[in-house]
């Protein structure tokens, strides 16, 4: 039995170097179209006597920010670096005896262009001509890796694109593998708040004018954008501010959409044919907006790069963990690695259910060294020798290891049941039998959930106690376990519904309710009921899951009146339900707090649990 910490497993992870002074420089790298990016390199102050391998992190939020004077004065010219985690992470890299270079890509912070989606084709090859100067540099040793958390992890992973052959190794961290399903559209739900919020945060940094959304007072502390070394009155970042004010906006191109092939309006490839935007990389789904700028499009040059990946991921980072989990999955290159753990966005957080929030104990930096120092430098520090992934228990407090992704399972299935009950006797044949449910459009998860987080880093994603929530919902529960039952991988629910409206967002919470009745949230699954056909073809990535494509050509509305079935996964996780505890299956029509509400009077559905049609849950457990 574990002790609640998710400190890191025994034998990993790297010893913390003895601090040492870093030096800075920065400057302006042309591009092949002119364009030029704003880059800092960081290394070691003392000469190390030896070539250093580099570690690249490509930004969209800013490589730093300039203080205004005098506090400028007081730091001595020093940035002020306001995402605390790079910071940490660099120097640590750096005092273990790494380079390191911060970028602005293209369209953002002091680089020069614009942006004509995230992840651009233009953005990608960037990628691979900084690297080209970086390794001509006289302190490289000609070995790069890539690392970074959200946006700047999805870069890490896009670099892999160009198959250079001196990017060893890269590191993305809660971040995005399929951009539809992962974070715009959940279950083919739009995650309306996020793009609102994330796209209002953007288009702050781009008129650099950060204070708009982290508040007034930061106006007072910093300038915006770091400028490059020469360029401290800021007349060369003003002309990229103004770049900037043409950059793409992501909400509008959102509102716009509906289904994962859908092209926006603004979409500037809308005029492309269907082999793709560009010349480089292989697309594999349709062209659609949302899939442009889409890591698993490009999987298999990705993976033609031969580059050993690992990715992170949290059981509370809205899908991310799945995003770790299908690229582990589907890039199949040697030395590759996956870690899931109990955290919020960036990892700051431990999180689990019925617990208040802590600082996670997990020593991310170390452990990302480890990986890098083995395939940048070579060293035999174990990391070849053991399981290639690493996952937390929650509710036990214990890391666990295992080969691939899930590991072994039974399943056990819960059938909802009258008297809304969770039993395991399946449904008898006889006649319909069925629980009527008016949707609650005002239903939802909070402020703090796990859809909150990607634009909340510092925040603790912390549910309230879901009981009161759960009486706007249709809700099963269980008998109390006699033993503690683990769950880990991904539970699949079936409903079978009518519904009086021709589509509907479906949202089913799993759920402990523990002996004095108190309700915590677990982990949850989304369907819109248009997309709920079932692919025939080639998944694009390996799963245990169904899948469906969200394609046009695939939507099937309701008939009022007639049965439906709607099978979709649950988020995966891993959580042991403690002996005394009940499960609980909670169905809603609506998660106002995040998703788009669909136009029109709240439906009334009805769920059918007889021997035809038995709505159920099935939970991968784990023997203990």
């Amino acid at each position: 039995m574990g002790d609640g910490s998710d400190a890191i497993w025994p034998d990993a992870g790297c010893p913390r170097p003895a601090p040492r002074g870093m030096a800075s420089s920065s400057c302006y790298l042309a591009m092949r179209d002119g364009v030029q990016l704003a880059v800092t390199v960081h290394r070691p102050a003392a000469p190390t006597g030896t070539a250093l391998p580099t570690i690249v992190h490509q930004t969209r939020y800013y490589r730093a920010m300039e203080l205004r004077w005098p506090l400028r004065m007081l730091r001595g010219g020093k940035p002020f670096d306001h995402i605390r985690s790079t910071a940490v992470c660099r120097r640590r890299f750096v005092a273990a005896g790494y380079a390191w270079v911060d970028v602005d890509v293209r369209g953002s912070g002091a680089s020069y262009g614009h942006r004509v989606c995230e992840w651009s084709p233009d953005e990608i090859r960037d990628g691979a001509e900084v690297v080209d100067w970086i390794i001509r540099q006289p302190w490289s040793d000609g070995c790069v890796g890539a690392l970074g958390t959200s946006y700047s992890g999805a870069a890490a992973e896009l670099l892999l694109v160009n198959q250079h052959p001196a990017v060893r190794a890269v590191a993305p961290r809660f971040s995005v593998f399929d951009a539809y399903t992962d974070i715009a559209f959940p279950g083919g739900i739009h995650g309306a708040r996020f793009t609102e919020t994330w796209g209002r945060y953007n288009a702050a940094l781009d008129r650099n004018a950060p204070h708009e959304v982290a508040g007034w007072w930061v106006k007072l502390l910093v300038t915006g954008a770091m400028p490059v070394d020469g360029d401290r009155r800021g007349r060369l970042r003003a002309g990229a501010v103004a770049a900037h004010l043409d950059n793409y906006e992501i909400h509008p191109q959102a509102l716009s959409l509906t289904f994962r092939d859908d092209v926006a309006p603004s979409d500037p490839y809308r005029h492309g044919t269907a082999d793709g935007p560009a010349p480089i990389g292989t697309p594999i789904d349709p062209c659609g907006s949302i899939n442009r700028f889409s890591p698993h499009n490009y999987r298999r040059d990705i993976e033609g790069s031969g580059a050993a990946i690992y990715g992170s991921g949290g059981w509370f980072d809205g899908a991310y963990a799945h995003s770790a989990i299908k690229r582990f999955l589907s890039v199949a290159t040697p030395g590759s690695r996956l870690v899931l753990g109990p955290w919020n966005h960036g990892g700051r957080w431990h999180i689990e259910p019925g617990r208040t929030p802590a600082l996670s104990a997990f020593d991310h930096e170390g452990e990302l060294l480890r990986f890098f120092d083995h395939h940048l430098r070579g060293r035999d520090n174990g990391m070849a020798t053991q399981p290639v992934v690493h996952y937390f228990t929650m509710g036990e407090g214990r890391w666990k290891s295992a080969s691939s992704w899930p590991p072994p399972a039974d399943v056990l299935t819960y059938y909802v049941a009258a008297d809304r009950r969770l039993t395991v006797e399946a449904p008898e044949s006889g006649p319909q039998a069925a629980d009527d449910y008016q949707v609650d459009l005002t239903a939802g998860t909070g402020e703090r959930s796990r859809w909150r987080t990607q634009v909340a880093i510092g925040e603790a994603v912390r549910y309230p106690e879901r009981g009161t929530a759960d009486e706007k919902l249709l809700t099963y529960t269980s008998g109390a376990l006699t033993d503690p039952l683990e769950v880990t991988g991904h539970p699949l629910v079936t409903l079978f519904v009518t519904s009086t409206a021709t589509d509907g967002t479906f949202f089913v919470y799993l759920e402990d309710v523990d002996a004095r009745g108190s309700v915590s949230y677990v982990t949850e699954g989304e369907l819109r009921a248009l997309h709920r056909h079932l692919s025939t073809d080639a998944a694009p990535y390996r799963q245990t899951v169904p899948y469906r494509s969200f394609r046009r050509a695939d939507a099937q509305p309701l008939a009022r009146g007639e049965i439906a079935e709607l099978r979709f996964d649950l988020l995966p996780t891993s959580y042991v339900f403690k002996a005394g505890h009940r499960i609980r299956i909670a169905i809603s029509g609506a998660d106002a707090d995040h998703f788009a509400v669909l136009p029109g009077s709240a439906p009334a559905i009805r769920v059918h649990r007889d021997g035809a049609h038995a709505s159920r849950v099935e939970l991968p457990v784990v023997t203990r």
